[in-house]
């Protein structure tokens, strides 16, 4: 017998269906990770009136602060983000935790090293890892730490939009 082929987008679908949704109003401790910042949750999280402690780690800063270098739109609208966190502190107050990438996690990013840094800061702190990387947060459910997955808006393709263009002129 064949199997049909998984396709990317059902795996991905089925990941997603065990991971929880829901901001509760209760004072917790959360990590921020770094795609929820990029992703601009942030000001979701506070509509939802989150209370307790937040805590940034610094490896999340050094991955904003090395976007921003390179001229990346993303690094500087999260550093944006973060700062504006210090003018309505209301119902939380904001902690920067944990030490810099080395220079070797950095080189292996890209196989999860940044992102097992920030999951070990929220299994230290006792706090909910609140992420919009599917893969972190599968990662930390399968270390049986509380986590939040904010899925992303999914980037529509303009259709056609070199055909118009053409005719535009």
């Amino acid at each position: 017998m064949f199997r049909k082929k998984t396709t990317s987008q059902e795996i991905k679908k089925r990941a997603r269906k065990t991971l929880t949704f829901i901001v509760s109003k209760q004072k917790r401790s959360y990590v921020i990770d770094t795609s929820a910042i990029i992703n601009r949750f942030l000001p979701y999280l506070m509509k939802k009136g989150i209370s307790g402690k937040l805590f940034i780690p610094n490896a999340v800063m050094a991955e904003l602060e090395n976007l921003a270098n390179k001229g990346k739109e993303e690094g500087f609208l999260g550093l944006e983000e973060i700062a504006k966190l210090h003018k309505i502190t209301k119902n939380f107050k904001v902690y920067f935790y944990g030490l810099r990438p080395t220079e070797q996690q950095i080189k292996f990013a890209k196989s999860g090293e940044i992102d097992a840094l920030i999951r070990e800061i929220a299994r230290k702190t006792h706090s909910t890892l609140v992420t919009s990387d599917l893969v972190q947060a599968k990662s930390a459910q399968a270390y049986n730490l509380p986590v939040i997955y904010l899925r992303p808006k999914e980037k529509r393709k303009e259709k056609g939009f070199l055909f118009l263009k053409f005719f535009r002129k």
